[in-house]
């Protein structure tokens, strides 16, 4: 099986559980996840996301600010927002 393969044959149940391992840092068994199994979960969360989900349910989905500015160029201020982490 290729990695594309694999890729495709995550289910919704693998999925969360996937990204419930990442979460805690541990598998379902109490069993520690290493660096790498950690990154390569991610990767697979992130590319089932990218397959399956519309991009406003992605992990780290920042949605974009409509433009506001509307005033000639004196009336532009700049102001920096905070994010907001969810």
């Amino acid at each position: 099986m290729d990695l594309q393969q694999l890729l495709a044959s995550i289910t919704p149940d693998i999925y969360q559980n996937l990204k419930t391992a990442i979460e805690l840092g541990k598998w379902p068994d109490g069993n520690r996840l290493t660096a790498e199994q950690r990154s390569l979960c991610m990767q697979a969360v992130i590319a089932y996301e990218h397959r399956n989900l519309p991009p406003e349910e992605h992990t780290g989905y920042i949605p974009p600010e409509p433009h506001t500015h509307c005033g000639s160029d004196g009336d532009h201020q700049d102001h920096e927002k905070p994010l907001k982490w969810m």
